[in-house]
């Protein structure tokens, strides 16, 4: 039927019905391009916004590297700048210890230097007769320099340094064996009397010393030289009876033998 009705249109109503059919598509093509145009702007105005944000994010970036390599720039100097001052300690440290060392050796020699002073000043211990006691260096001096002068038979100058020596150290762990000596050194100058009198005193105060009996055979020695006979053999006799197992006894038998 429409093949039947279409002669019947106009030409120009034929004519604008195929300038509409022939206008649908120009159109749909003109607004899918209208399209795409838009979607490629769009795009577009994204990429450039995107590139201008790494752009801007890259410069940040690269700004904080900057910054952190001159940071690291700085803490480098830093680090060499410790480097050095540790360097400076050490070797300063090494320094002191070469001084510190060398002050123990300088103390230690003046130690052992004032110590080899100090040790002739110190007293010291000495054994004599039987006991021990401590004496001052000047004093072991004295007695020592009064025992020489009466073994080189100078009595005369032991008499004067033994009779100082009490004098001067009347408490001393010496003076007894100093009084037995004193009264050997006046029995070899021949001052009998006095050596008498010496080594009775020190008989009463020493009874127990080990040259007690000795003594007594001095004091008989010096009656005999005083040809005081008499009274030799009674000292002989108490000095037998008091000491019988000393060396003096034997020798007291045999002198008071000689006397009767």
């Amino acid at each position: 039927m429409s093949m039947l009705r279409f002669p019947r249109l106009s030409a120009l109503a034929l004519a604008s019905v195929l300038a509409m059919g022939m206008s649908s598509p120009a159109r749909a093509a003109l607004f899918e391009d209208d399209e795409a145009r838009k979607a490629i702007l769009d795009l577009r105005a994204k990429q450039t916004q995107n590139e201008e944000a790494q752009r801007a994010r890259i410069e940040q970036l690269q700004s904080q590297l900057a910054t952190a390599q001159r940071g690291l720039l700085d803490l480098s100097g830093q680090i060499e700048a410790l480097r050095s001052e540790i360097a400076k300690l050490r070797g300063q440290n090494e320094q002191l210890a070469r001084d510190l060392s060398e002050t123990q050796r300088k103390v230690s020699d003046q130690s052992a230097t004032l110590d080899s002073r100090l040790r002739p000043l110190e007293p010291q211990k000495v054994a004599l007769d039987g006991k021990e006691f401590q004496v001052d260096p000047e004093e072991k001096r004295q007695f020592d320099a009064a025992m020489g002068l009466i073994r080189n038979g100078d009595f005369n100058e032991a008499v004067s340094a033994y009779t100082a020596f009490l004098q001067r150290f009347p408490a001393s762990g010496y003076a007894d064996s100093v009084r037995f000596w004193l009264g050997n050194a006046q029995y070899g100058k021949r001052d009998y009397k006095a050596a008498i009198a010496t080594f009775k005193g020190f008989v009463a105060s020493n009874p127990e010393h080990p040259r007690a009996a000795e003594s007594l055979l001095a004091i008989a020695n010096c009656q005999i030289e005083l040809k005081d006979t008499k009274t030799a053999r009674r000292t002989l006799d108490d000095l037998i009876k008091a000491y019988p197992n000393s060396e003096a006894a034997k020798a007291a038998k045999e002198r008071a033998a000689t006397l009767r």
